[in-house]
């Protein structure tokens, strides 16, 4: 009899829940919801500033229920043949609660407070706060800062807090508990609340504890008080049982009671499962609006500038170790949107090519340098290694001749250009890559970013058998919480290493173009030392008065 798993993943803009036979990994079934609300932008009389990036709760709520009781309807697959089901979602999401699992955001009282909401991973209002935090942990000389490439990010969940507490402590005062978007959910289909140590680990400084009291303090005074009351949950590793289908839930999803819920995890890191990877010496770049750079390793490697370095954060007995852009898939819908000429929409439209293939085709005989330009890939700020969300982006190298498809081209190499200084931040410290695997929609989509990859990190690149690594992933945690006897998996690293995959072969460089680009490289770090260490003042000035300008409309 053939069984099955469910993985829904979150990301930015939609949710996407897959049906996946427990044998073979294949999804027989999949549906996709876009959020209904998308991205806040304002409330009446109200624009948020362009550091904001607010969501309503309940669009995640209804997204899973719809995605989920839609692949069952169209699957037909019985309800006792799916053996468990686990999320992934983008982090740090924050989220305040009450302790009935209720969003603040839904109070009435609160219905118009922009923290009442929940914080996307890209919400970058809380700037000031990271810097504070990473300035006093220095000063403190915290061990823990280490681990997380030396400097605290906006986009995590410390200085999301912060930021609430010093805007609308009513908010914190109300709520009983703060919890990413993926244990908030978690809870509600399992009536138990748990926290995921992939979320708590890489996003909330967890390190088997958090942070002391006494740093806690030094930021704010009532911040102790609010960790040890709000975010003081059971903290469970990736691969266990999270908890069991709740009855209320089983209903609407149309599955049984009982059927085992796993342990979130994040959606990058779910890629690494879909990919396969289940050992070092493999990076895996996820590619959506933003990228994550993620290896497993057998040690503690420190590395300037990463995310967070996390023992078992990704697959159990191995330190994940994870880097990251904030700019990727959406810097080029930039370009679509505000460099795409009607002209190029016309021919577009003719010739049946969606913009991204059209101006890929224009692109065709042209070779790397003969642009003319360089970027930085900073227009949503720095994430890895620079940790640094006041710098934007930046072209060199216009003039009147130059072509929309010239400056798609140019983001495109400089998203390439911030991988490859990554990837030389992770061998400085040790830490071999012998493989690139990419996985997401646009390595599948794109053959022009997969090339241009290969091109610049002189390697050979190879792409996620999967479209969706990361819902397959959370398939995978959905298989590990079920019995062994059900499955006949013995835990996770076996699941993955059956059950994800990439595609045969691999885009090898091509070494004329390797070598302009070699040569393409030293100029785009010559950029980026300057403007993001050197003078990092002027992007500053300028973010900062446009931010002031936009927060007086």
């Amino acid at each position: 009899m053939a069984r099955f798993s469910i993985g829904v993943d979150y990301g930015t803009q939609s949710v996407r829940a897959i049906l996946v036979d427990i044998a073979t990994g294949e999804t027989v079934a999949e549906s996709v919801s876009e959020y209904e609300h998308g991205i806040l932008t304002g409330f009446p009389g109200v624009v948020f500033p362009p550091s904001f990036a607010l969501q309503d709760p309940m669009d995640y709520l209804n997204g899973l229920i719809g995605t989920v009781s839609s692949v069952m309807d169209r699957s037909g697959i019985r309800p006792e043949n799916v053996v468990g089901l686990a999320i992934d979602a983008t982090a740090s999401t924050l989220l305040p609660a009450d302790g009935n699992k209720q969003p603040l955001s839904t109070y009435p009282e609160f219905h118009l407070e922009p923290h009442a909401y929940l914080k996307l991973w890209k919400h970058h209002g809380g700037e000031a706060e990271a810097a504070r935090m990473t300035e006093i942990a220095s000063e403190r000389g915290e061990a823990w800062l280490s681990r997380y490439g030396g400097r605290i990010s906006s986009e995590w969940t410390f200085p999301k807090v912060l930021e609430t507490l010093h805007c609308a402590p009513q908010v914190l005062k109300k709520a009983d508990v703060l919890l990413e978007v993926m244990d908030w959910l978690t809870w509600i289909l399992t009536d138990r609340l748990t926290v995921s140590g992939c979320g708590r680990g890489y996003k909330a400084l967890y390190t088997g504890q958090y942070p002391s009291d006494a740093y806690l303090a030094a930021l704010d005074p009532r911040l102790p008080d609010i960790v040890r009351m709000k975010m003081n949950q059971r903290v469970l590793p990736v691969g266990s049982v999270a908890g069991h289908l709740c009855g209320e839930m089983a209903e609407k999803l149309h599955l049984l009671p009982g059927t085992p819920v796993g342990t979130p995890i994040i959606d990058a890191h779910s890629s690494v499962l879909g990919g396969g990877i289940t050992g070092p010496g493999q990076m895996m770049i996820i590619m959506g609006t933003s990228a994550c750079h993620l290896m497993l390793t057998d040690r503690e490697a420190l590395v300037p500038g990463i995310q967070g370095i996390v023992r078992d954060g990704i697959m159990p007995g191995w330190f994940g170790i994870e880097a990251g852009q904030s700019c990727v898939g959406d810097q080029f819908e930039w370009a679509v949107r505000n460099c795409f000429p009607e002209a190029y929409e016309r021919e577009a439209e003719a010739l049946g090519l969606s913009p991204h293939q059209l101006l890929v085709r224009k692109l065709e005989g042209v070779h790397a340098g003969d642009t003319g330009l360089i970027a930085l890939d900073w227009l949503n700020g720095v994430r890895s290694p620079l940790m640094d969300f006041e710098l934007s982006g930046l072209i060199v190298g216009l003039n009147l001749r130059t072509k929309p498809e010239e400056i798609y081209m140019a983001l495109v190499e400089s998203t390439a250009f911030g991988t490859r200084a990554i990837l030389e931040s992770f061998e400085n410290a040790g830490l071999p890559v012998r493989e690139i695997v990419l996985g997401g929609g646009i390595p599948a989509k794109n053959p022009f970013v997969v090339r241009t990859f290969a091109n610049v990190l002189r390697r050979p690149v190879r792409i996620c058998a999967s479209t969706q690594a990361s819902a397959l992933g959370a398939a995978m945690l959905g298989i590990a919480a079920a019995p062994e006897a059900v499955t006949s998996y013995r835990n996770l690293a076996d699941i993955t290493g059956r059950l994800g995959r990439v595609q045969p072969g691999a885009v090898q460089p091509e070494t004329a173009e390797a070598d302009t680009y070699d040569r393409l490289y030293a100029d785009y770090m010559e950029l980026h030392r300057y403007f993001g260490r050197t003078d990092p003042d002027l992007m500053h000035r300028l973010t900062r008065v446009r931010a002031g300008r936009e927060a007086s409309v």
